[in-house]
């Protein structure tokens, strides 16, 4: 099934954060890669999923998300930053996540539920965004969440930790290494109004696992610098069917 055709089927358009890996994709170590991702749409058949690498048709995927634990699958058609997943579950998997995604809906209704943390993380509406190293490399990324402060992204590269570069327009380094991606602080705080129009600005390069990886790639395989942000790298009722 296309995404289109998914598109018109009956699902829950929701966002839940998860990982997931591809069979056969290791990283340099020989481990298997793990990235985050967010669904867009989904049903207890299949679900449309934004990532920072996006795989072929076919590739066999790996997903689990604390809403609905582990969710198997292949890869039935790609998209800019996502793909759309063919679940392979059992029935009375997908009756219980059935009742979930029903349950969901109706706890995302719920005005009373809010975040009241001082410094809030926001998962933004676009994820898809660009990292710009310090030479000018780009490099796709998905953006977990962020803050005035920092980010926690997922993307196909492993910096180091006080590596500087940006996430989109915000300048910041790498903090802290976790299982999915890395956490970046940033220079400067940021302005909350228009915090998620810098972030939101994706690299035009392929998420695909030949994507150029700054730390591994020989510079000749790397594409065109891009131009450098702003800031100076020198400061630190749900029916289915």
């Amino acid at each position: 099934m296309s995404a289109q055709e998914f598109s018109k089927q009956r699902a829950v358009d929701i966002a839940v954060g998860g990982h997931y890996s591809i069979a056969n994709w290791y990283d340099p170590q020989g481990n298997r890669r793990e990235y985050a991702c967010r669904t867009s749409r989904i049903s207890p058949f299949r679900m449309m999923v934004s990532v920072p690498v996006v795989g072929k048709v076919g590739d066999r995927v790996t997903s689990y998300f604390g809403d609905f634990g582990k969710l198997d699958g292949l890869i039935s058609d790609t998209v800019a930053g996502g793909f759309l997943l063919e679940l392979a579950i059992t029935k009375g998997k997908r009756e219980q996540l059935a009742s979930k995604l029903i349950w969901l809906e109706k706890k995302r209704q719920d005005p009373t539920i809010c975040d009241v943390r001082a410094q809030s993380r926001i998962i933004p509406a676009q994820p898809q965004s660009s990292l710009v190293l310090a030479d000018g490399t780009t490099l796709g990324c998905f953006v977990i969440d962020y803050s005035v402060s920092g980010a926690a992204v997922s993307a196909d590269l492993q910096p180091k930790i006080g590596m500087p570069l940006a996430v989109g327009a915000c300048v910041g380094r790498v903090v802290r290494h976790f299982r999915e991606g890395f956490a970046v602080k940033f220079v400067e705080r940021q302005n909350r109004d228009i915090i998620e129009r810098l972030i939101a600005r994706p690299a035009a390069l392929p998420s695909r696992r030949d994507a150029i990886s700054a730390t591994r790639a020989p510079a000749s395989n790397m594409p065109p610098p891009a131009a450098k942000p702003a800031a100076s790298f020198d400061q630190a009722n749900v029916f289915f069917i």
